[in-house]
């Protein structure tokens, strides 16, 4: 008898978790901004329409904060059975190559689930701005070295080092104001506190109702609300930022939850009403599996470790 339990109590513990319906508790959704920005509007709405196909809810948590890291963070110590995922943006990446500590690796430390969408991001400031165009805003800037000041949601950021690889390149100085997202950025832009803001489209309602100036994007594309708006390639600055986003987990995720989360999440992606906040937002629907994301991530890394290193900002 007692060798019969010995060999069966092992066989019998295998299937057990795999047989264990995911999900089986609500399901935490780290958003590592500030609630109400551009970022946190579309997966508030994700999040609620695939709540539905998992017969779950999805509670979106925010964390604003240290460059948008803190889900990736709180991802390191969360157990990996999808019951705590978290957005994922290029910022999560980055980070860990501008940390001479990282606390996590952003490939091998995370489960990447799905990328879902991008981002559009550009250069504003406050109506009664003198600055008409950007090319004006850059000519001030070189004709008065450090005067100008930026904000950004924060050191590091992608809208941060943009800034700084233009200044690079046209030879300008200017002041970083970093703020703990956009919201706050665009609160210090109206204050006066800063001279303009490179910021994701949490700038669009007040570009529509006349409080702001939208100077130039930073995608491929022209935004569809502001089609008289170039982009900076059509500027002359060969920079083009899309900033894909999308979902990831905690290390040694079961593939089968991952499948879970993934067609839960692409069903939501594809709802009209997703889609109509994505136009609303001019965000572009740009859905790839765990397996390709987790690629492009990796692609994206040694692209801003190559970027970093020309900024002089990799640590020592």
């Amino acid at each position: 008898m007692q060798r019969r339990a010995i060999i069966t109590l092992p066989l019998l513990a295998m299937p057990a978790m795999a047989q264990t319906r995911f999900p089986e508790r609500p399901i935490r959704l780290i958003v590592p901004w500030t609630a109400g920005g551009p970022a946190d509007v579309g997966f508030r709405a994700l999040s609620e329409l695939a709540s539905r196909r998992l017969g779950q809810p999805v509670v979106v948590e925010n964390r604003a904060g240290a460059a948008g890291i803190l889900g990736a963070l709180a991802l390191q110590e969360a157990r990996p059975d999808g019951h705590a995922i978290s957005q994922m943006h290029v910022g999560v990446v980055r980070q860990m190559l501008l940390n001479p500590r990282p606390p996590y690796h952003p490939i091998d430390d995370l489960t990447y689930i799905l990328q879902i969408t991008g981002f559009i991001m550009g250069a504003v400031v406050r109506a009664d701005s003198p600055h008409r165009s950007l090319p004006e805003l850059l000519a001030h800037a070189r004709a008065h070295p450090g005067r100008l000041n930026y904000g950004t949601l924060g050191t590091g950021s992608t809208q941060h080092l943009l800034m700084e690889r233009i200044a690079l390149a046209q030879g300008i100085t200017w002041t970083h104001a970093p703020y703990r997202g956009t919201a706050d950025t665009l609160r210090a832009l109206l204050g006066g506190e800063i001279d303009f803001a490179s910021e994701s489209s949490g700038w669009a309602p007040l570009v529509q109702a006349g409080q702001l100036r939208l100077l130039a994007v930073y995608g491929s594309e022209r935004a569809r609300r502001f089609p008289d708006v170039p982009t900076l390639r059509e500027l002359g600055i060969d920079l083009t930022i899309d900033s894909p986003g999308g979902l990831i987990g905690p290390r040694g995720m079961d593939a089968g939850v991952v499948r879970v989360l993934a067609e839960a999440f692409t069903e939501a992606a594809r709802d009209p009403t997703h889609l109509q906040i994505l136009e609303r937002l001019d965000q572009p629907l740009l859905l790839a599996d765990g397996a390709a994301y987790r690629e492009l991530m990796r692609r994206t890394m040694e692209e801003e470790r190559a970027v970093l290193r020309q900024l002089n900002m990799l640590p020592a």
